[in-house]
């Protein structure tokens, strides 16, 4: 199988969401990209603080947001209306014509309701497909997708979904039809070996590297779901995982030397092997469970 050339998703965290130069900055860096991007974007604080404005109470659970009908209702207005439709409007000024999406248009993100367990964590959804064909469309058409992480069940019910597990979902699911480069953008450089010292960044984390420092408690709780889904990226033939700041990610697109942390799952010793097995694996994601 041949795949098309190589695309970008950056998925917009931390910080820059919410500091216009840095924002401005990384969108214009994703607007002089020859390759395809697609943007996934988060807003948590943004939420929040709009929240506390209208006096509607927002309930955490170890960092983790309850989604009730009220906070459902602002999460939507927040991420699928303000943020996606600024970030849209400023990738029209730098030339490119992007798109605001949410998981419901196109039927894009199907996801199944978060069963109950130790808590209740409300109108969270876990993705179980991504209609892969609306993106390639999109893509083949000069279209930037900017995606809220709003997805559907299917029966008329909005979610709320991560926005990481978004972005690795749909990295997945072009991954047999694109060379899929996943960058996630959040305010640290990268992963710390010790997050109190800043000279500790570490450049390339392999999964026996990462498996170790999980087992000495060296990763943060809110770092581990996102290492997990880079590294199972990786198994799914996602071609690159970077992470880091809005600034190094910015000059990376660039072409320029920055400090990141790129996830390997092992040292790479033979190139071409690796891409023999990326090119021959059977795609599973025109729309099918993930």
């Amino acid at each position: 199988m041949k795949l098309n050339k190589a695309l970008n998703i950056i998925k917009l965290g931390g910080r820059v969401i919410d500091d216009e130069n840095k924002l401005n900055m990384l969108l214009h860096a994703i607007s002089q990209q020859s390759d395809p991007c697609v943007i996934v974007h988060g807003g948590g604080d943004q939420v929040t603080e709009l929240a506390e404005r209208l006096g509607v109470e927002s309930t955490f659970i170890n960092g983790r947001r309850v989604t009730d009908q009220a906070s459902l209702d602002l999460v939507t207005m927040v991420l699928a209306g303000i943020i996606n439709k600024q970030i849209v409007a400023k990738l029209q000024a730098y030339g490119v014509n992007a798109l605001g999406l949410s998981g419901a248009d196109a039927n894009l993100l199907l996801s199944n309701k978060r069963e109950a367990q130790m808590h209740d964590f409300g109108f969270v959804g876990d993705v179980k497909a991504v209609n892969r064909n609306v993106l390639i469309d999109l893509i083949s058409n000069d279209f930037l997708s900017v995606i809220a992480p709003i997805t559907h069940d299917g029966n008329g019910q909005l979610l709320n979904t991560n926005a990481d597990t978004v972005a690795y979902e749909i990295a997945k699911a072009l991954a047999h039809q694109y060379q899929v480069n996943l960058y996630y953008c959040m305010d640290l450089a990268g992963v710390y070996e010790d997050v109190a010292n800043p000279d500790s960044l570490i450049e390339t984390l392999e999964l026996n590297v990462y498996q170790r420092l999980k087992a000495e408690d060296k990763i943060q709780q809110g770092m581990l779901v996102k290492l997990e889904n880079c590294f199972d990226a990786l198994t799914s033939n996602v071609y690159q995982v970077v992470i880091s700041n809005a600034d190094n990610i910015a000059h990376t697109l660039q072409g320029e030397k920055a400090k990141v942390t790129t996830i390997q799952l092992e040292e790479v010793k033979n190139v071409s092997e690796k891409c023999n097995h990326f090119i021959n694996t059977p795609s599973v994601y025109d729309c099918h469970p993930s």
